[in-house]
């Protein structure tokens, strides 16, 4: 485990996920509960590592996201990532369209289970009625 590692995941991921989201993952952090290495391990190499590669802006890397949780099905893991989009500047438009283009590739029940996620998340934000 490389503390300076999940220290500098952890400051990305301050910037992306809501309080209560951040202090999960902190506690994760200093955890050795059965499990708590899996979160280090994305606090290391997600958040630290790729996340903070200087080749693609965040906002870029949200949109890449979603459409891979898209078309995987992700619907958890997209509830994060639509509010992480938001907090990276991707607009509510750009994540539409997101979802409209992986539903060419990923297919009609993978879009209509995003727009249920997104619909969610941009309601809870303020962003849609």
């Amino acid at each position: 485990m490389n503390k300076a590692a999940i220290q500098g995941g952890l400051e990305v991921a301050a910037k992306m996920v809501d309080e209560r989201t951040l202090g999960l993952m902190q506690a994760g952090a200093n955890s050795e509960e059965f499990g708590a290495r899996l979160g280090q391990m994305a606090l290391e190499f997600a958040f630290n590592d790729v996340w903070k590669r200087p080749g693609m802006a965040a906002r870029d890397r949200s949109l890449v996201t979603l459409g891979i949780l898209i078309g995987l099905r992700q619907t958890d893991e997209l509830k994060i990532h639509v509010a992480a989009a938001l907090r990276n500047g991707v607009t509510v438009q750009e994540i539409e369209e997101t979802i409209l283009q992986s539903t060419i590739y990923a297919g009609f029940p993978a879009a209509t289970a995003a727009y249920r996620v997104a619909i969610n998340v941009l309601r809870e934000a303020g962003h849609l009625k």
